[in-house]
């Protein structure tokens, strides 16, 4: 058996299976994008939430280091009080600013300050050369006038009487009366213009216009003068009797009583006390603060006390309201007047302002300001405002206590 080879075998090629195809579908690669979307805002609110939680807890945090620490006590309970001490202004009976009247230079003072005078004593004396001579002048006009009006007189007496035998007419004489009326009449401008001038030469000199102490000169030799209260020359105050004003609080204007006798310190006259009376009140409460003004008359013809000082008021009242003891350290002295910091709802800070009675240095009676339920700021910071929140603690005698 023969086998024939063929010389140029030919590639054998199968085209039976077709190539495969993908068959993932269009929605599908949408709705993979949808999720990977979603993935993508899950992580970011994620993150975001994050990051706010994270600043609320510095912010919580910040706030909790920022707000100042302190130490409260409950306010004590006192008996009733029936003395109370106010701060008084001391000013002078009489308090004046000595102007000039008329224009000129200074041609010399006789008092400086610190000087005692009595009423009617010449201060200083101004040089008016302008107006001596518009006096001279004024002079002369009157003497013009005078003359002119005597003139005008006897003319018209002359013609009254002629007139009655015809000897001139009706009204040359009606002229010549009416001429005396009208000369008369410049005689009494010129007159009135003198006396005028002469009250303004009169001010050349000054006069204490009451009895007191020169507390200011504030013009010297040769100083060009302008009349009005441009300038003040001098200043004086009546000071042998002094008011002492107070400020009273609406809860004890009843007890007040005209002629009562007030008790005054001085802190420059320790251990003495000065007695005043009370001579008037404002008989209005002022709405601002609450309190009535009161007036207190003090002799001071010793000399020893000033005006302008401050005096400590010590008022005597019937028993009107319990006290609360508190540590000197808790006032507040602010321009609002005297104030206790107070903690209210656990850790805010509440501005009160309050009344003190006695004081013995370490503590100090509270008349007026605060009730049994007050919790107080021992030694308040100075930066401390009205609403401010604080951390509280515990005094270290209580804290050691419950330690044990």
């Amino acid at each position: 058996m023969t086998v024939e080879l063929n010389p140029n075998p030919q590639p054998v090629h199968s085209y039976d299976a077709a190539p495969e195809r993908s068959s993932i579908s269009p929605r599908k690669v949408l709705a993979g994008v949808v999720v990977v979307l979603l993935i993508l805002c899950a992580l970011a609110v994620i993150g975001i939430l994050h990051r706010v939680h994270a600043d609320t807890a510095l912010a919580e945090r910040t706030d909790a280091l920022a707000a100042p620490t302190v130490t409260v006590v409950p306010a004590k309970q006192g008996a009733p009080v029936d003395t109370f001490v106010l701060p008084g202004n001391v000013t002078a009976f009489t308090d004046s600013p000595i102007y000039a009247r008329t224009d000129g230079y200074l041609l010399h003072w006789y008092f400086d300050i610190g000087a005692r005078v009595k009423k009617g004593d010449l201060l200083a004396v101004i040089d008016t050369p302008e107006l001596d001579k518009q006096v001279a002048q004024a002079e002369s006009e009157l003497a013009m006038a005078q003359s002119n009006a005597n003139i005008a007189r006897i003319q018209a007496e002359r013609y009254s009487g002629l007139v009655k035998s015809d000897a001139v007419s009706q009204q040359d004489t009606d002229t010549y009366v009416n001429q005396a009326a009208a000369t008369a009449s410049a005689v009494r401008s010129a007159q009135a213009n003198l006396q005028r001038l002469r009250e303004m030469q009169s001010f050349e000199k000054i006069y204490a216009p009451f009895d007191g102490v020169i507390t200011a000169r504030t013009v010297d030799t040769g100083q060009l003068i302008a009349s009005g209260a441009s300038k003040e020359l001098f200043h004086m105050q009546a000071v042998q009797t002094l008011r002492v004003y107070v400020n009273v609080p609406q809860l004890y204007s009843q007890t007040l009583k005209h002629g009562m006798k007030i008790g005054l310190t001085f802190p420059e006259h320790p251990g003495r006390t000065y007695e005043g009376t009370l001579v008037r009140t404002a008989d209005a409460i002022d709405p601002t603060n609450r309190t009535l003004l009161v007036e207190v008359d003090l002799d001071n013809r010793s000399g020893e006390l000033m005006p302008g000082a401050l005096a400590q008021v010590h008022f005597k009242t019937p028993p009107v309201s319990l006290t609360f003891i508190v540590p000197a350290t808790a006032l507040i002295f602010r321009h609002e007047g005297l104030q206790v910091s107070t903690v209210v709802g656990g850790n805010v800070a509440h501005l009160v302002p309050v009344i003190i009675g006695e004081d013995d240095g370490a503590t100090v009676q509270i008349v007026s300001g605060l009730s049994a339920t007050d919790q107080v700021i021992q030694e308040p910071p100075d930066s401390l405002i009205e609403g401010e929140k604080v951390t509280v603690v515990k005094p270290a005698s209580t804290a050691g206590q419950g330690g044990k």
